[in-house]
């Protein structure tokens, strides 16, 4: 008896054990950078326009402003459901209008990333920049890249995040706490720096950097 009390506890304790937990999936943004007649202006007819965004699956993440002479420069980042649902959303006559009615100038650049790293624990400054550059292998890059982190962290940046292009995991968005401006730009434009990105394989020229202030976190 003490045998079949013995399996009908172990029957029972396996079957309230709870299924291994499935990883979540990473996280998908959009960013949307683009040039605004009217900042102040702008971010009404931006919040106004929610209901659209998320009945296409996108959730409001960051809202940002270009820092010194980019202030009228807003890098948007959202939140995507539906990747397919985001691009349609993007390329809609609704959307194109609302953006018109909000004083955007020309033609929005808009991307589409999965996070490979994120770190919502660094520093509380708001200023941060964002380089967006090609790399001939992701993980080759990763390497030295990490490598590298006591030389950011000594030129007033940690690391907050960082996508690769949904289409092409060679194109990496890098999200940049800075902590101090001055040794920051003193530091992208050092000879050491390059040679440093050449090694770990970044092609097609220097990185595309814009520095810029968190104006809103939802």
């Amino acid at each position: 008896s003490t045998t079949s009390t013995d399996s009908t506890m172990k029957d029972s304790s396996t079957m309230t054990q709870a299924p291994p937990a499935t990883p979540a999936p990473p996280a998908t943004t959009m960013i949307i950078k683009q040039k605004v007649a009217n900042f102040a202006k702008w971010f009404p007819g931006y919040e106004a326009h929610d209901s659209a965004r998320v009945a296409n699956g996108l959730r409001n993440f960051v809202v940002a402003r270009g820092i010194n002479k980019d202030s009228n420069m807003v890098l948007v980042a959202l939140h995507m459901d539906d990747t397919a649902k985001a691009k349609q959303f993007a390329m809609s006559p609704g959307l194109m209008d609302a953006m018109k009615k909000a004083g955007v100038i020309g033609k929005p650049t808009i991307s589409y990333n999965v996070s490979k790293f994120h770190d919502s624990t660094t520093d509380a400054s708001t200023e941060r920049a964002i380089l967006n550059f090609k790399v001939k292998d992701y993980d080759a890059w990763k390497k030295v890249f990490d490598g590298d982190q006591q030389d950011r962290m000594n030129a007033g940046m940690t690391t907050r995040a960082i996508n690769v292009d949904i289409d092409d995991p060679n194109l990496v968005s890098l999200v940049m706490v800075i902590t101090d401006m001055k040794k920051t730009e003193d530091f992208m434009h050092t000879k050491e720096l390059k040679h440093r990105m050449d090694s770990a394989g970044v092609v097609g020229g220097p990185p595309d950097v814009f520095f810029y202030h968190v104006v809103k976190q939802y």
